[in-house]
């Protein structure tokens, strides 16, 4: 499997893109025939204190994975047949970030993170949900947030979040020498790099920060493949879990319309700590 579209999906992109045009400068507006939908306010996971909101669009229809490239663009992800983005009333703190492919060097925490799983192999599939993806779905879940609703999804849960897509989505399969899986990234492809959707590994190996190392393949299938851009998802200062992806070097920021570099009070990438027991 290739990260980039193939010869038929290219011809196709084109094809709607120029069919789209002369609609869209009529209409002025990303999707003319998408209608977009506000949430109502529910206590917001990542930052005590606050509601979230959120900006919903069903994706479906031959144009759905073309649409979505432009709605990554945007700053919107994806949960299953649905794009969005947040829309919270007096709140702008979730980031949209990511990865330009080109500008990426290595920082001695990335080499260091590269060369402990030198012994791993990572393999792009169809996404296609298996038990043995499961198992350590839900090792991960336990490990790592086991308050949140995720940690009780069964089965059925977890293939309707891998295979419930409109879009060109696929699983990356991390595995050691003798063959055990490690880990496992959700992505969609885009037609300028890839969207990572959702990264989950053993929570037994936390010397080896699988969940970086996962962010560092993508980066380097994409070079490989003249690709772009790896997209995080977003960036929260005041949340742990989100405030990591600061770390990573050539990252960039969605601002006011427009991609540009990211910065913070830190002169270049912060270094990522040396991983502790529990955490990767």
């Amino acid at each position: 499997m290739d990260l980039r579209p193939g010869a038929e999906n290219r011809q196709k992109r084109e094809w709607l893109r120029r069919d789209a045009r002369p609609a869209l400068a009529k209409e002025g507006s990303l999707a003319p025939f998408r209608q977009f939908f506000a949430t109502s306010p529910v206590s917001c996971p990542y930052i005590v204190g606050r509601a979230e909101r959120k900006l919903i669009v069903e994706l479906g229809g031959n144009g759905a994975a073309l649409f979505y490239d432009d709605l990554s663009r945007a700053g919107f992800r994806r949960s299953h047949g649905f794009a969005y983005r947040p829309a919270c009333r007096g709140c702008s703190s979730c980031v949209p970030v990511r990865i330009a492919v080109d500008r990426f060097s290595h920082t001695r925490s990335t080499r260091r993170i590269r060369n402990t799983n030198r012994d791993l192999s990572g393999r792009l599939l169809a996404a296609h949900a298996t038990p043995e993806q499961f198992r350590l779905f839900s090792a991960y879940q336990r490990s790592r947030h086991n308050d949140s609703d995720m940690a009780s999804m069964s089965y059925g849960d977890y293939r309707g979040m891998v295979e419930d897509t409109p879009v060109r989505t696929a699983i990356v399969e991390s595995r050691d020498t003798s063959g055990e899986l490690l880990a496992a990234s959700l992505i969609d492809l885009l037609d300028d790099g890839v969207s990572a959707v959702y990264n989950f590994y053993d929570p037994q190996q936390p010397r080896r920060s699988l969940g970086t190392w996962s962010i560092l393949w993508l980066v380097e299938q994409c070079r490989r493949h003249g690709q772009p851009y790896v997209y995080l998802g977003y960036w929260i200062a005041d949340s742990p879990k989100m405030a990591y992806k600061a770390r990573f070097p050539a990252l960039e920021r969605l601002a006011g319309g427009a991609w540009t570099e990211f910065t913070s009070d830190a002169a270049g990438p912060l270094p990522f700590p040396p991983p502790q027991a529990g955490e990767g």
